[in-house]
């Protein structure tokens, strides 16, 4: 697998926090009543959230699957190794 370099992370730790920052400004100067405003910003939180949990569950799937794969291979090795020892 292939790793990350640090400055790449911290581009990207970058980058989301500018959009967070963006975001807020956008929403604290919008011309609206502050109950839109609060729907707003909820439904970033509660989409924020929802990314997370889907990275992850995404990640997790994608983990599992190049563990069982890896695992079938060692499986596979090892019942030709003892057909071609006998």
């Amino acid at each position: 697998m292939l790793e990350h370099s640090k400055t790449w992370i911290n581009f990207n730790y970058t980058c989301v926090a500018t959009a967070y920052v963006m975001l807020a400004l956008a929403i604290a100067y919008m011309p609206v009543d502050l109950a839109t405003k609060g729907y707003i910003a909820m439904g970033l939180f509660f989409l924020s959230g929802s990314l997370v949990t889907l990275v992850k569950t995404l990640h997790d799937v994608r983990v599992g699957t190049e563990f069982t794969t890896k695992l079938e291979k060692a499986r596979q090795e090892k019942i030709l190794n003892e057909y071609v020892s006998q």
